[in-house]
């Protein structure tokens, strides 16, 4: 019970810069997360904005692997 009383006593308990023990964790897990979103929201940029059906070229006779000459 003192243990608590102390800890509201002491905001530096909460502070991010006093327990890096906290922090860390917390950054950790953020910076995870951070990959994970980027990751998901590139791998969705990617599939939306693919490459939709093969376009009609039209290729020259004579550039053919066997060419046809007029």
């Amino acid at each position: 019970m003192d243990e608590e009383v102390e800890e509201y006593k002491d905001p530096k308990l909460k502070d991010i810069k006093y327990n890096w023990v906290d922090s860390s964790v917390f950054l950790f897990y953020l910076e995870v997360f951070c990959i994970i979103a980027l990751l998901i929201g590139g791998s969705y940029g990617l599939y939306a904005h693919r490459y939709k059906g093969k376009p009609e070229v039209a290729i020259p006779a004579n550039t053919q692997y066997t060419p046809e000459y007029k």
